[in-house]
């Protein structure tokens, strides 16, 4: 197994705050991995020391089996804070980056072409970047952490301020990278858009590493046992029927999770609801990365803390 990415007991403070605390974490070359949480979990400050951009206060950070400033050619990095050279030519900037990783040759022109066809912006190479929206100019940006294809790929949020078309389009083009071979780190406070794409998660809270395994192990292993229910009437005490723990509120659809209890047989408490009230429909509900990481917080932090994270995370 050949590490991309390889932190021990990584540590890093400002002042009194705790961004990050013993973090240890392993990127096998050729994953895709989510790295999630909401704003203000350390995530950025954890990825700029990777990046060697700042330095960790303990602990050890191995990327590509020396440094990020020493294997800088090799990797992409899209950061969290957006620029872009405003007055310079959109075809300009991007060879100019291209350059800078070490590419060259005739090439390079259709290349950029292709890319800039490839993201939906075929017709921006001669305006400045100062003339494009800011989603427009993210995707500019984007491209030129990727065009001279970098063994590893880090990406700060990359889906902030897209719009669901481009969101997919981004996506998309991670996961053809990834299918390529490409090693991918990516941020994210938006954890359904990590469901679509990810190997593995990993999940901080408060700096702290919560949740790091396969996404398919996570589910089996924090499934919070949730059932989906469609009553034909409203205002159903659900908490009636034996397993039920707690119910939620009615959403847009008229489904209502229930929330059993950890021993409770869902096909029982699905067939004792669907024999004793009309419903529309009802089933296993499979659990978001919402859910998990709200389901983690919970239990960590109390219930009060995890509602204030969903909204959080809800609203973002």
């Amino acid at each position: 197994m050949t590490l991309a990415i390889e932190l021990q007991d990584v540590s890093k403070s400002f002042g009194d705050t705790k961004a990050v605390q013993h973090l240890d974490l392993e990127i096998t070359q050729g994953l895709i991995c989510g790295f999630l949480g909401p704003n203000g979990a350390g995530k950025s400050t954890t990825i700029r020391m990777i990046m060697s951009i700042i330095h960790a206060d303990s602990g050890s950070i191995n990327v590509l089996g020396t440094t990020a400033l020493a294997a800088k050619d090799r990797i992409g990095y899209l950061p969290e804070e957006r620029g872009v050279y405003r007055k310079m030519k959109v075809g300009r900037f991007i060879k100019y980056i291209a350059n800078l990783k070490g590419m060259r040759g005739s090439s390079l022109h259709k290349t950029i072409d292709d890319w800039l066809e490839r993201i939906e912006l075929p017709d921006v190479r001669n305006k400045k970047c100062e003339e494009l929206s800011k989603g427009m100019q993210q995707k500019v940006q984007f491209l030129a952490a990727i065009i001279h294809e970098p063994e590893l790929i880090i990406l700060d949020e990359p889906f902030t301020g897209l719009d669901p078309v481009n969101t997919k389009l981004i996506g998309d083009i991670i996961n053809e990278l990834h299918h390529k071979g490409n090693t991918i780190l990516f941020s994210t406070h938006v954890l359904p858009q990590a469901e679509e794409i990810c190997d593995r998660i990993v999940m901080i809270d408060n700096g702290l590493k919560v949740i790091d395994d396969q996404i398919d192990t996570v589910r089996e292993q924090f499934n919070p046992n949730i059932v989906q229910v469609v009553p034909l009437h409203p205002n159903v005490d659900f908490l009636q029927f034996e397993g039920v723990m707690n119910q939620g509120t009615v959403n847009k659809d008229g489904e209502i999770n229930l929330y059993l209890k950890d021993d409770a047989c869902q096909a029982d408490v699905i067939g004792n609801i669907a024999s004793t009230i009309p419903i529309r429909g009802i089933q296993v509900l499979q659990p978001t990365l919402t859910d998990i990481f709200i389901h983690q917080i919970a239990e960590r932090e109390g219930s009060e803390t995890a509602e204030k994270t969903r909204e959080h995370l809800t609203n973002a």
